[in-house]
């Protein structure tokens, strides 16, 4: 990216560089902040390719999926990188093109990608099977030697969890379960639920410990109100038997 920004004036590529800097920091956390940045950059330097692809990422990240292809393709074409390919394609199924999107995993651009992306690729195009209401078909597109292996990658957790999840929409419950535990095995950066699943398949429920906290609160407050009237009650009663007592001297 600095390389890119380099053949921009200096304090262009400086307010340029902060707000691709912005786009990181905020783009899991703060999506809709993220992509305001992303505008700006956008208008300061559209033919800068990282400006393109930060631009790219932050409309995926809020949904804008026919604005995040545009920008992807930019981006690619000014790179010739097919690094993007998969979420281009994610892009169509965002759109609801799953069709598109399962086409483009058959192109020749998913050959250029490394490991990861293929793998990025599968992911999609088992999406798009799942779409298109080919659950069984899904379960297939899935299966490679990246799911057999024990290694673990950054992207074993998602592809096991997504297997799992095809093999329970299939009916293949204890296989899922399986494959939820391995998800969860692999998932040391917390990226699915697969705990949480796990536990529903289980049948097992957590109680938010917060809610719990504030409900018997809620019932002491009950409890000191409920003491309180009977005591406000008693009080009044013994000042009206005073007050009378009091008439009846005079």
């Amino acid at each position: 990216m600095r390389q890119e920004l380099q053949s921009l004036p200096k304090t262009l590529a400086e307010d340029v560089a902060k707000n691709l800097v912005m786009v990181a920091r905020l783009l899991d956390e703060e999506p809709e902040e993220a992509y305001g940045y992303a505008r700006v950059a956008l208008r300061l330097a559209s033919r800068v390719a990282a400006v393109r692809e930060a631009a790219g990422f932050a409309a995926y990240g809020t949904g804008k999926y026919a604005e995040a292809l545009k920008e992807f393709r930019a981006a690619r074409r000014m790179t010739g990188s097919a690094e993007l390919w998969p979420l281009m394609a994610d892009c169509e199924r965002g759109l609801g093109r799953p069709e598109k999107a399962l086409a483009m995993a058959g192109e020749p651009e998913v050959q250029k990608l490394d490991r990861a992306g293929q793998v990025e690729m599968r992911l999609v195009a088992a999406g798009a099977r799942r779409d298109m209401g080919q659950a069984d078909a899904a379960v297939v597109t899935l299966q490679s030697p990246e799911l057999a292996s024990n290694a673990v990658h950054p992207w074993t957790a998602r592809l096991r969890y997504a297997y799992a999840d095809a093999l329970l929409e299939v009916g293949r419950e204890g296989e899922a379960r399986d494959w939820f535990a391995k998800a969860l095995e692999a998932d040391q950066a917390g990226t699915t639920d697969a705990s949480d699943r796990l536990a529903e398949m289980d049948g097992v429920q957590f109680t938010d410990a917060l809610v719990e906290d504030e409900d018997e609160a809620e019932d002491e407050a009950g409890d000191e109100k409920g003491a309180e009237e009977p005591r406000a009650e008693a009080e009044a009663g013994g000042e009206a038997q005073s007050g009378g007592g009091s008439e009846k001297t005079e």
